[in-house]
């Protein structure tokens, strides 16, 4: 006589309530499903993909000393024609990139893109920075900011030229913007 035991995987299976979006789940320790977790089964994909562009450590001298705390410069975009630049100060590195983030999302650019480019020429100065941005058929040829404005708005094919050289990249990337805010759909007017 053999000892077989019942196969009773399926009926466990269905007895135990499945994993809903959102819901904690146990690690490798045992951590249980307590709210402070931060393990999640399912990540979301943000609305908007964010890329560094410069962090800088900036000091405020007072009474009592010198006070430090960090800009960031960040660019948002969503690939489809949005995008945006974001540049804030925080006490630390992350609260600052949270802050631009917060910033960037209230400046958002819409663009028009025709056949993954521009539709014409565009130019545009900002500080020390003039930047022109041109149609092109075969990539990004453009540096720096340039490029980062570029890819994060969804455009994949651009000539970007510097007239007046900077390395300030802030100047850059705002001057970028400003060109392509500058850019209208012929067909709406």
């Amino acid at each position: 006589m053999t000892d077989e035991k019942p196969n009773n995987q399926a009926t466990e299976n269905k007895d135990r309530p499945s994993m809903q979006r959102g819901q904690y789940f146990r690690g490798r320790r045992g951590g249980g499903m307590r709210k402070g977790n931060r393990r999640q089964r399912f990540m979301e994909k943000p609305e908007y993909d964010q890329k560094t562009l410069d962090i800088a450590r900036v000091v405020r001298v007072t009474k009592g000393g010198k006070r430090f705390s960090f800009r960031a410069t960040i660019v948002i975009g969503n690939g489809k024609g949005k995008v945006g630049v974001g540049i804030a100060k925080g006490r630390d590195v992350v609260q600052s990139i949270q802050k631009a983030f917060n910033c960037a999302k209230k400046d958002l650019v819409n663009i028009v893109i025709v056949n993954g480019t521009i539709p014409y020429q565009s130019e545009a100065k900002y500080n020390s920075a003039i930047v022109i941005i041109k149609p092109a058929r075969s990539g990004i040829k453009a540096g720096g900011p340039v490029r980062v404005v570029a890819q994060l708005a969804g455009i994949t094919s651009l000539t970007g030229k510097l007239v007046k050289r900077t390395n300030n990249k802030v100047n850059i990337a705002m001057a970028t913007v400003e060109a392509l805010r500058k850019i209208r759909d012929k067909k709406r007017k």
